[in-house]
C-alpha cells in the first residue's frame, strides 16, 4: 500500500476525502480506481470457500460496493479505512449468504471455508482444514467482544486480505503490535475452532 504522498493510494483518499464533502463527480471515480483492490479481496476470500460456492467474486465486489457507497454515517479518511470497511463488508455478505445456504437446506450442510492461503495460512496446521464461516463468524464475534482491536486485525487479515503493513495502516498501530496481537489472535480462534 502506498502513501498519500503519490500513486493510487493518494488518488483514492483524494477521491473518497472529496466525495465525502459532496463531489458527486468524485463518487463516480472512486469505482474505477478501487475496483481492482476490491476484486483482489474478494478472489482472496472466494478462494476459502468451498468448490460448491454460488457467490461469485465478481457478485461480492459489486454487492459490497453497493454497501460501501450507501454508507451515509461514515466520514472517510484514507484509502486504509476505505479498504478496512470493504472488508468487514465482505465478512458480513459471506456471512449472510451462507446463512441463507444453510436456511435453504434447511440445517444441511455448512457451506466450508478452507483456512489456507494469504494471511490464514499460519493459522491452519499443515493439513488442511475447512471451518465452517457461520463458525468463524461467531468465534471472530466472541474475540471482538473480549479484544476489538485483535477482532478488527483478523477482520482485516482474513476477509480483507491486507498485510502486516496494511493492518497496521488500518488501525493505526505498529507492524510489530499487529505480528504480536495476530500471533494472540490466531492461537485464541485456533483453540475456538478445533473439534472438541
Amino acid at each position: 500500500m502506498k502513501s498519500d504522498q503519490g500513486g493510487p493510494s493518494a488518488d483514492v483518499t483524494g477521491l473518497l476525502l472529496a466525495w465525502g464533502k459532496g463531489d458527486a463527480s468524485a463518487g463516480e471515480e472512486l469505482l474505477p480506481a478501487v475496483y481492482g483492490e476490491l476484486h483482489r479481496q474478494a478472489q482472496r476470500a472466494m478462494r476459502r470457500e468451498n468448490d460448491g460456492h454460488t457467490l461469485q467474486a465478481t457478485a461480492l465486489v459489486h454487492e459490497a460496493y453497493l454497501k460501501l457507497v450507501d454508507q451515509s454515517r461514515i466520514q472517510w479518511r484514507n484509502r486504509a479505512q476505505f479498504f478496512g470497511v470493504a472488508a468487514q463488508v465482505m465478512r458480513r455478505i459471506l456471512v449472510d449468504h451462507a446463512r441463507a445456504q444453510q436456511a435453504e437446506k434447511r440445517g444441511g450442510d455448512f457451506k466450508q471455508v478452507t483456512l489456507v492461503g494469504d494471511a490464514i495460512a499460519e493459522m491452519a496446521p499443515e493439513s488442511v482444514h475447512g471451518v465452517d464461516i457461520l463458525a468463524l463468524n461467531s468465534a471472530l464475534e466472541v474475540l471482538s467482544s473480549l479484544d476489538p482491536q485483535q477482532g478488527k486485525l483478523v477482520e482485516l487479515r482474513y476477509f480483507g486480505g491486507l498485510t502486516i503493513e496494511e493492518t497496521a495502516e488500518a488501525l493505526g498501530i505498529s507492524p510489530a503490535t499487529v505480528k504480536r496481537e495476530w500471533a494472540v489472535a490466531r492461537a485464541w480462534l485456533r483453540r475456538e475452532l478445533s473439534p472438541s
